[in-house]
């Protein structure tokens, strides 16, 4: 018997510390395949249905190896359970000693200097504002790691955060009088020494989009790589190849200015004019996008004359201030810093206005008091296949949905990855026996404009039936309000919305509260576990193709028929796939789970590319009939 076979064993650690654990043959399956790539030195890319214990079957062979090894996870939160939890776990099961080290952003972590800066500053904050500052400062004294998402007082997504964090702009690195006792400088110590680093897509990829630059580097090189919820990747890496210039960028920039001004400049008035200036220019141009939340196409600002004037103002405000902050700049290194940052502003302007080049999709974004300016890369896949060659021997990609009809084509022609053993180990799970898929008869049609009506209609009776206990899954913000108005009078279940209050909160009052209906949009379609008797049902209004008129999809849709592609097949389809596999995973978690899926959408049947979305989704028993939901139920819901 090997390492992994004992490990995995009816009798061996994991048995000892998890309660009911029961040895899963695609677990082993995948924990061998993991250390085979290791030792060889190979790519994979493995597939792991839900419930099969993807986590451990990557953690252990890992570990084992022991070779320097650098796992990235979807989001910080899966960041904080991988090591908490899993790896907590792995100190106490296996007998090998290791080192494991958790690594987040750069605005993760308390900067002293920062915040001393803002309790001494001139500029005025609001009372709420200067209370939270006083408790930062009071929790300073007592961190020993400085990661923010501790200090529970105040929350992380607080605007007054940025006051007491760094970011790659205003960081003065080795020149900061604070640089001894950093608390990122002592987690990328930490890092660098870890064998085992945890890490999220989000710091991978920027530590990614630094390394062609030679400056900056975040990660140590390591030996292996391993990705979770990978299917999240390829969104990510375009995020950070792109350019994002925004308003809050430069009204940041502003701030610090006047900072700096207040301490150490009063004697250059005209810096203080030209960040004020910078600051008016930036909310009248805020101004002349409208009231209207939105995202659009580059060729919408170069067709709208108000706007191009803004742009006009901005650029040249952007140059006026970068004048005077180059004649401060030998005042003092906060003061370089801010000049440094200016001049990179006013280029990465020049370059957005520019660019013709083909190779970057330029779009906006409004928001309610703010906006951005954007260049998305159209292909990462060479920049990608790159990076994996010059960085790890092994890249592991894993997660439940990568595959399209059990074919990985799409997933790997998006990253490049043409080098790799690809791997698709099903869930354990009875889906036969737990689980029963509902598609409704009559349902209108997704362009009718009686759809949500329709869809509520369909799915009141066996919301009855399932007796609440229901995720109700939409694809956009409006139908989700529409639903909700409706069900308000069409059920007396407890109804937790999406929006009414923070997602954390709405999952945690659904998982206590008996018989709860829960309304949610794309964030609940992925990365959410509800296990037992709570969640029996999942309604899905839809299937999940992303909005056409989006800037970035459309661009890439038009390259992509432009170079003799068909869009659809080759985008839209699998990335929608993939969207419903996420969604449908909600259901069953648990080798005890059962429920009933429904998908209302009639074009599943009566779209050719419905069948594609069918051999996707797990081997259920199905019916078009409401008597057999209404069996299912009786046969499993508890008296």
């Amino acid at each position: 018997m090997t390492d992994l076979d004992l490990f995995f064993s009816s009798e061996g650690p994991l048995a000892k510390l998890i309660n009911g654990y029961l040895p899963r043959a695609t677990q082993l399956e995948m924990a061998d395949a993991v250390n085979m790539a290791i030792e060889l030195g190979q790519n994979l890319v493995a597939e792991a249905g839900t419930g099969t214990g993807k986590t451990f079957a990557y953690l252990v062979p890992a570990i084992l190896s022991g070779k320097q090894v650098i796992i990235s996870t979807g989001t910080k939160n899966l960041q904080d359970q991988l090591f908490n939890k899993d790896i907590a776990m792995m100190h106490e099961a296996l007998s090998v000693p290791f080192n494991a080290s958790l690594l987040k952003g750069r605005s993760n972590y308390l900067c002293t200097y920062r915040l001393r800066n803002a309790l001494n500053s001139g500029v005025g904050f609001s009372k709420e504002d200067a209370a939270d500052l006083a408790k930062i400062n009071s929790w300073s004294k007592r961190t020993r790691d400085g990661d923010i998402s501790q200090m529970a007082e105040v929350p992380e997504t607080s605007a007054i955060w940025y006051q007491a964090t760094s970011s790659v702009d205003n960081c003065l690195g080795k020149d900061c009088p604070d640089y001894s006792e950093c608390y990122l400088v002592k987690a990328r110590k930490q890092a660098r020494e870890a064998e085992i680093l945890v890490v999220n897509h989000h710091l991978l990829c920027a530590d990614w989009s630094l390394r062609d630059t030679g400056f900056g580097e975040l990660l140590p090189d390591a030996e292996v790589v391993i990705l979770d919820e990978a299917h999240q990747l390829a969104d990510t890496a375009s995020n950070f190849l792109g350019h994002t210039l925004g308003s809050k960028q430069i009204l940041d920039l502003a701030q610090d200015v006047l900072v700096e001004y207040f301490k150490d400049a009063t004697d250059i008035p005209q810096l203080r004019s030209a960040s004020e200036n910078l600051e008016h220019t930036v909310k009248n141009m805020r101004m002349a996008f409208g009231v209207e939340l939105k995202k659009g196409e580059w060729l919408e600002i170069e067709q709208d004359p108000k706007i191009m004037s803004g742009l006009q103002e901005l650029t040249e405000n952007i140059h006026a201030l970068t004048v005077q902050l180059k004649l401060a700049s030998v005042k003092t290194k906060g003061l370089e810093t801010c000049y440094k940052r200016a001049d990179e502003l006013a280029q990465s302007l020049e370059a957005l206005l520019k660019d013709n080049s083909g190779h970057w999709i330029r779009w906006y974004e409004v928001y309610k008091n703010s906006f951005t300016f954007n260049r998305t890369p159209l292909d990462i896949a060479k920049e990608f296949q790159g990076f994996m060659e010059h960085h790890g021997n092994t890249w592991i990609f894993t997660s439940a949905t990568l595959s399209i009809a059990r074919k990985f084509d799409y997933f790997t022609e998006r990253l490049g990855i043409t080098n790799a053993q690809c791997h698709d180990w099903g869930s354990p799970f009875d889906y036969q026996q737990q689980s029963l898929f509902y598609h409704p008869k009559g349902v209108e049609q997704p362009s009718s404009p009686n759809f949500v009506k329709s869809v509520v209609d369909f799915a009141v009776p066996v919301i009855k039936a399932s007796q609440g206990r229901t995720f109700f899954l939409f694809t956009s913000h409006w139908a989700l309000q529409q639903a909700a108005k409706m069900l308000r009078f069409k059920i007396d279940y407890p109804l937790l919305v999406q929006g009414d209050r923070p997602k954390s909160v709405i999952l945690d009052e659904f998982k206590t509260t008996e018989n709860a209906v829960l309304l949610g949009t794309s964030s609940f379609w992925q990365g959410v576990d509800v296990r037992g008797e709570a969640l029996s049902c999942v309604i899905i209004d839809k299937l999940p193709f992303a909005a056409p008129s989006d800037p970035v999809l459309k661009a890439r849709l038009n390259a992509m028929q432009n170079n003799g592609k068909n869009p659809f097949v080759e985008h839209q389809l699998p990335e929608a796939v993939i969207s419903l596999r996420q969604g449908v995973g909600r259901l069953i978690r648990d080798i005890n789970d059962t429920g009933v899926l429904m998908i209302c959408d009639p074009r599943l049947l009566k779209r050719s590319y419905g069948r594609v979305f069918l051999e996707s989704l797990p081997d259920m028993a199905r019916t078009r009939d409401i008597a057999d939901v209404q069996a299912f139920f009786n046969k499993h819901t508890p008296s």
